[in-house]
């Protein structure tokens, strides 16, 4: 029996590592509907012919036989016993479990728009087979329609671009990149795309879409009767997480599947780590749940307690953006920015506490940032400029000599 981890992502990947590590003998079986591991960060260098298939991997070639790993690839499965500890797959096979990690992911959102469900050239991009299902049906389509223009979003653009493709990107909101950056370091991101030659509809929806006889969407209408032909369309509209199937006695979905802090889920000997838990979408995250969960699996009591997962790093056209923590401010909030030629930079202060910041062009001495924001440092009595501030304004000396930092609460 021993351990069974569904997927081969970053947290799949990283909580085998993690048993292998401290246990060399109790099995472990490795079931996805994935046949080959990939960043999915790295898909798009996939669609501009950068990096073959082989070359998305993250783990080395020999992994699994090198650390003893029976890996089931490309087998979906159907259900879960947790009474009987069985994983059921789509083929009836049925594989046993003493200790069951769930760390499949999520899938691409598709909306109920038009024909987007059922046209055959539609596609998300959240796996391998996406990429190599859009990479195909490129080879006979020049004008591409890409719904979002988040980082998922602007990522294929930007791949497909590479390879002499036209895109039409449409974004609901009146910005490019909403959720990661403000209007001032979007537009700057907008400009080298469009000089790039891509078409950009903002404050726009995709409300209708015409379908042939063949099954695929030839032009997709937007809510103010425009229409964008197009011979493939990529949505990048958001994500679920990816729990179908795994339905069963204690387990409970809610957006994503619930876990505790050391998160197991309410059936005994069931774990769930990464993106199907909902409680981040960044890969360290991902990995540091991986981790967490084989602990526990192998008797730990390890609590995750890293639930800050506000970050994001963006590079377009060789233009580096790190944005972390709030990106909107509300009306009480201070707002303190700076931009010159090649760099952009603001912060967000909120009660005397430094609650988001956007850097762009140089991202050098972001550490201070992180650190500030996730710990909840105040500032308060600190009267040098803001973006001169070190980790040396914020620590304080012992009687016995020793230092020490602050932590949240401590004034400044």
């Amino acid at each position: 029996m021993g351990y069974v981890i569904l997927g081969v992502g970053a947290a799949g990947i990283t909580a085998a590592k993690t048993i292998r590590k401290a246990d060399k003998e109790t099995e472990i079986t490795m079931i996805s509907t994935d046949e080959q591991v990939h960043s999915r960060c790295m898909l798009h260098k996939y669609l501009s012919h950068e990096r073959t298939a082989e070359k998305l991997s993250f783990v080395p070639e020999e992994f699994f036989r090198d650390n003893h790993i029976d890996w089931i690839k490309g087998k979906t499965v159907t259900g879960l016993d947790t009474a009987a500890k069985k994983v059921k797959l789509k083929d009836s096979t049925e594989v046993p479990y003493e200790k069951l990690l769930i760390a499949t992911g999520a899938e691409s959102f598709i909306p109920p728009v038009g024909n987007l469900r059922e046209a055959d050239n539609v596609f998300g991009l959240r796996h391998l087979r996406d990429a190599v299902a859009i990479d195909e049906m490129a080879k006979n389509a020049e004008q591409i329609v890409i719904i979002g223009s988040g980082l998922v979003g602007l990522d294929a653009a930007y791949g497909l671009m590479e390879t002499g493709k036209k895109v039409s990107i449409v974004e609901m909101a009146e910005q490019i990149l909403p959720i990661q950056l403000d209007k001032t370091g979007a537009l700057e991101y907008q400009k080298r795309f469009e000089a790039a030659g891509a078409s950009f509809y903002l404050g726009r929806k995709a409300a209708q879409t015409k379908m042939n006889e063949a099954g695929r969407i030839t032009e997709v209408i937007l809510d103010n009767g425009e229409a964008l032909p197009c011979q493939m369309v990529i949505v990048a509209a958001g994500v679920r997480s990816a729990t179908a199937g795994l339905e069963g006695e204690g387990i409970v979905v809610d957006r994503g599947m619930k876990v505790n802090d050391h998160l197991q889920t309410g059936a005994a000997d069931v774990y769930a780590a990464g993106d199907v838990t909902g409680l981040s979408g960044i890969w360290p995250n991902a990995q540091k749940q991986g981790e967490t969960a084989a602990l526990n699996m192998m008797g730990g009591e390890v609590e995750y307690t890293d639930r800050y997962a506000i970050k994001n790093t963006i590079n377009f056209f060789g233009l580096v953006s790190l944005c972390v923590g709030v990106i909107v401010p509300e009306e009480t909030d201070v707002v303190i920015a700076r931009e010159d030629a090649a760099n952009y930079k603001r912060v967000i202060i909120r009660g005397g506490k430094v609650v988001g910041v956007l850097l762009q062009g140089d991202i050098s001495h972001a550490g201070i940032w992180q650190y500030l924001i996730k710990n909840e440092i105040s500032i308060s009595g600190i009267e040098k400029d803001i973006f001169d501030l070190n980790f040396g304004d914020f620590y304080g000396i012992k009687e016995n000599g020793e230092y020490i930092w602050r932590t949240a609460g401590q004034a400044g």
